[in-house]
């Protein structure tokens, strides 16, 4: 009994000391991505390759701006500018982005940065939506990512 206590003993004793004594894997934490237009990014493959079934339609973009208005101005801006609320649509992220990508992202939102869902929002409108976006002028001189402002 003894024999067998002192081995317990040893053998939890040499694991704590290995333990101690090893080297940990360098671990990096993942830095957190701030940048207001890194959803973009997150759109899948086939979602991105989606083509505009309005693109040649030069009415979708006139309804897609009244949508605008209806919907998004309120937190995008008149112009689309952008706000405290929202990242401006004139940024090249955007104008540079497929319209699959725009489509994608109108669809399923960024809830956690403010942006809601617009799934709802029949499939057509949504595309005029992504008319009217395709449709700005792109910034001037956009800088390659606006940081999130801090949450109030």
């Amino acid at each position: 009994m003894t024999l067998r206590v002192s081995s317990i003993l040893l053998l939890l004793t040499l694991d704590v000391t290995a333990q101690t004594n090893s080297v940990p894997a360098k671990t990096v934490p993942a830095k957190k991505d701030n940048c207001v237009y890194s959803e973009l990014a997150k759109a899948p493959p086939k979602a991105a390759a989606r083509r505009n079934p309005l693109e040649h339609d030069p009415e979708a973009v006139a309804a897609g701006g009244k949508l605008f208005a209806q919907h998004c101005a309120e937190c995008h801006g008149d112009t689309a500018a952008g706000s405290k609320k929202a990242p401006s649509l004139h940024a090249d992220e955007v104008q540079q982005a497929t319209p699959g990508v725009l489509f994608w992202l109108l669809t399923n939102g960024v809830v956690r940065r403010g942006m809601p869902v617009w799934s709802r929002l029949p499939e057509p409108q949504r595309w005029q939506l992504v008319s009217f976006i395709r449709s700005l002028t792109p910034a001037p001189q956009s800088k390659p990512c606006r940081q999130e402002a801090p949450q109030p």
